[in-house]
């Protein structure tokens, strides 16, 4: 390596998305004319509806593309503000909240305001593997617990009480989970919290899934503490992906900071994107979003007994988001070379568990229902012959 690009050291701690090799087999299959079903993707098939779309080009032809605010427009933080309100119970002062890049833009911004060098961070395996990544950027140390499909694949008070150490500082968690698609029960994260609260730690909780539900209507954790760090965006359930927008809700004490290092680093949330993005509280996009909410949950609905008819176990039916979280050991005992074999064989693209913590890598694969139905059937087929029928 030349001197010039001597790498920092704590890039040799960043976590590698093994997935991604997949892909790249799976794009090169796609392009020699084999037709890919993708289970893979974390991302809505649904792009923003028409209104938002509007919105942005009425933007742009006013010229609404100066740079704004650090923490963001004050219209879109009090949309967000009446937005929690209304549908997750919780009360947000529009000055809580901060305008950033994506849920990405908001992990990085809390990380590096919360997390000093050495500093270690319980998180639960299974989980978002690039959530590590934010806490190694600002220094710190993630430690991943391994948890148990009786609580639902999500951390509890006795992981605090077991695993929390000298240098332990806080807990990042998400509800739902990725890969899991399961949300914590409220009692559990009550006692969670109170847990962490005893040992004078933080909670960042990643409630970027947060609408995407198919049970009881959610709550945002700040219901069951107002000093929870919650990071959340416009990608998933407002279908915005590449608009690259989303919100971190802070306590008073780190609004300052948080907004001061908003400046340096990334000046603001793309303007045109937050302009846009009030478009999504009017009342015809918030339909739209609850047709395509239940239209999720039909998928959901149909491919949990599907895989489990085709001899998948599934150990946590999921309620939100749109994962499933599978148990492939009755076919092999390496997801990775299983998930190899879905895609040459059967041209079904799924993620290996290795991508979201060791503890049940070898075992689990992830299923994305974020994908018409149609070819959802279609790939319950292609695996059941491949699988069952010797095809």
């Amino acid at each position: 390596m030349p001197r010039s690009a001597h790498l920092a050291q704590r890039t040799e701690s960043i976590v590698p998305f093994h997935a991604v090799e997949l892909f790249k087999s799976a794009q090169a299959l796609s392009q020699a004319g084999h037709d890919i079903i993708s289970l893979g993707i974390g991302e809505p098939d649904f792009t923003a509806p028409t209104p938002v779309v509007e919105a942005l080009k009425k933007a742009a032809d006013q010229g609404l593309t100066q740079y704004t605010p650090p923490a963001g427009t004050p219209a879109l933080r009090e949309a967000l503000s009446r937005y929690y309100a209304e549908y997750f119970q919780a009360q947000v002062a529009p000055e809580r909240i901060i305008i950033t890049a994506g849920a990405s833009g908001a992990l990085s911004l809390v990380c590096l305001s919360m997390i000093n060098p050495g500093d270690e961070i319980l998180m639960p395996d299974p989980s978002y593997p690039a959530n590590q990544n934010f806490i190694v950027s600002a220094g710190g140390v993630p430690k991943l617990i391994p948890t148990e499909a009786a609580h639902r694949f999500h951390l509890t008070a006795a992981d605090i009480e077991a695993h929390w150490g000298p240098n332990t500082r806080g807990v990042l968690i998400a509800s739902p989970n990725n890969p899991t698609g399961a949300s914590i029960n409220p009692d559990d994260l009550r006692a969670l919290v109170a847990a962490v609260r005893a040992r004078d730690g933080f909670i960042i909780m990643d409630e970027i899934y947060l609408g995407l539900y198919y049970e009881t209507a959610p709550q945002s954790a700040l219901c069951i503490d107002d000093d929870i760090v919650i990071i959340n965006s416009f990608s998933k359930y407002f279908h915005m992906t590449g608009w690259r927008l989303g919100w971190a809700i802070l306590p008073p004490e780190l609004n300052q900071t948080a907004e001061k290092l908003a400046a340096s680093l990334s000046i603001c949330a793309p303007s045109l994107a937050q302009h846009a993005a009030l478009a999504c509280f009017q009342d015809e996009c918030l339909n739209i979003y609850e047709e395509r909410r239940l239209a999720f949950k039909a998928r959901r609905d149909y491919l949990v007994p599907a895989l489990e008819a085709i001899g998948f176990d599934i150990p946590v039916h999921p309620d939100g988001a749109f994962y499933i979280y599978a148990d492939m050991s009755k076919f092999g005992a390496d997801s990775y070379q299983f998930s190899q074999h879905l895609l040459n064989a059967a041209h079904v693209a799924a993620v290996p568990g290795i991508d979201f913590g060791p503890h049940f890598a070898s075992r689990m694969l992830r299923f994305s229902y974020a994908t018409d139905q149609s070819r959802l059937e279609q790939a319950i087929a292609r695996m059941d012959q491949l699988l069952n029928a010797g095809g």
